[in-house]
């Protein structure tokens, strides 16, 4: 039976497509978990953006169903998708920009710009030079608006990415900060040093003074103006990396959501191999930072929604020789090329949606195994645990295990990043994962033979376009 006074923490999930909230009990487990739709995104000429202001109203109607539930509960823990962000004035809250999506291309203009310098980028941000970043987009928006500039210099106007700006907003504008996992994405810090970097900032035109101050992940103690008080902070895929593995074991995580995305912990001072991001996951509260690897494939939900897959079986897999690529925004790390998109070796007009969502999925599981194979290779890995919203498909789960050397488990808690996110916030151990389940690694040697063709084929693929 549900009482309010088994509580640990409210947790708040700002996703993409979907605003999240939700309570976590005393055992690890989350309840009574609200979730709202979010602004749709329009696409226009590459540019990808959403109401910014209902957004925000939405996500705190999310928050406000769970603090009616909570009782005494005061312990809020929050997560957010990465780079999206906006512009807002800081007399009104009112945004002068829309809220621009990680998704969106406006930035590629500042990576050919900046393309001589990528290294130096790289070595000091832990990021490969790339459109989907923060300050890529940034550099273009105050180029096209050059009088927004000093207003921004002056405190008139604010910018930062979306969670800056509900924090800004829940703290009634006494708060301008973002957490060093979130800041980390920007491609603006020093991830060694975990601040601004001024020769960053220099090569972007972006004043320093202009960002918000950065704070650690946890132990925040934000008293907001709805009564609770901000203890955590993250990047969405850093809430789910918390919540479903632990550091010092030789563990890697899948979460299929919207996007997919392959991530391990790293040692310290270990650092990540060429084209996969360095991610600072998330720094507590006594400002140790903790790092990992990731791998990302982008877009894959939009990609799958079409088509059946959700009646897909392992045996519609490796039936033809037609080889795919399934991320209709572009490759992600570790090739990040925006001109690869959904790719198919051959003609598919005349195959059935079946098959043509076999073909995808194959594309999925293939780029997964890939880079769990690379990262094995680096650091050996001996159990991949699934996450997210797309995780529960069986042709996924039985793909991946097919096509992959080690042991593979599905966390059958699909909000992971919200899980995480309490976790941080309440002080509980990371990796609740107790009722994990095995994956029978099934010997499928057509899939397996598939994949290394795939592999010859994305090869020629990349090397013919580059």
């Amino acid at each position: 039976m549900f009482s309010s006074a088994n509580i640990s923490a409210i947790a708040l999930d700002l996703g993409t497509t979907s605003i999240k909230a939700g309570l976590l009990a005393g055992h690890g487990e989350l309840t009574h978990i609200a979730v709202h739709r979010a602004p749709k995104i329009d696409g226009n000429g590459g540019h990808y953006e959403s109401d910014a202001l209902a957004y925000a109203e939405t996500a705190e109607q999310a928050l406000n169903d769970c603090i009616a539930l909570a009782g005494d509960c005061k312990t809020l823990g929050l997560c957010c998708q990465r780079s999206s962000f906006l512009v807002w004035e800081q007399s009104t809250g009112q945004p002068l920009t829309a809220l621009i999506s990680w998704q969106d291309n406006r930035g590629a203009a500042s990576c050919a710009a900046l393309r001589m310098h990528g290294n130096v980028i790289r070595n000091i941000s832990g990021l490969p030079l790339t459109q989907y970043y923060f300050a890529a987009k940034l550099r273009v928006v105050l180029q096209e608006n050059p009088g927004w500039l000093p207003r921004l210099e002056s405190g008139e106007l604010r910018v930062g990415t979306l969670d800056t700006y509900l924090i800004w907003r829940l703290t009634g504008g006494r708060q301008f900060i973002t957490d060093a996992s979130m800041a980390a994405r920007t491609q603006l810090m020093d991830i060694r040093q975990q601040q601004w970097s001024t020769q960053l900032c220099k090569l972007f035109d972006i004043p320093p003074g202009i960002l918000p101050g950065i704070k650690s992940s946890a132990g925040m103690a934000l008293p907001l103006k709805n009564g609770l008080v901000l203890q955590s902070s993250a990047g969405d895929q850093s809430a789910a990396l918390f919540a479903s593995i632990r550091e010092h074991r030789p563990e890697a995580l899948v979460n299929l959501g919207t996007g997919c995305f392959v991530i391990r912990y790293l040692p310290d001072g270990g650092t990540a191999s060429d084209g996969y991001l360095q991610t600072l996951v998330y720094q507590d509260s006594e400002q140790h930072a903790h790092f990992a690897t990731e791998g990302t494939l982008n877009s894959i939900a939009v990609a799958l929604a079409p088509y059946p897959v959700g009646v897909c079986s392992v045996d519609d897999l490796a039936v033809d020789d037609i080889y795919c690529v399934a991320e209709p925004s572009g490759l992600g790390a570790p090739y990040f090329r925006g001109d690869i998109g959904i790719r198919y070796s051959g003609p598919v007009a005349h195959l059935t949606q079946r098959r043509i969502a076999a073909l995808l999925l194959e594309a999925v599981i293939f780029r997964v195994a890939r880079i769990l194979e690379e990262f094995h290779r680096e650091s050996p890995i001996e159990r991949v645990f699934l996450s997210g919203g797309l995780s529960g498909l069986i042709c996924l789960q039985q793909g991946i295990a097919a096509c992959v050397p080690f042991g593979v488990h599905h966390l059958p808690q699909s909000e992971s990043s919200l899980q995480g996110a309490a976790l941080l916030a309440s002080g509980m151990e990371p990796a609740n994962r107790r009722n994990s389940a095995a994956i029978p690694a099934t010997e499928n040697g057509a899939l397996r033979k598939k994949y290394l063709g795939w592999k010859f084929w994305l090869d020629g693929l990349l090397s013919a376009t580059s």
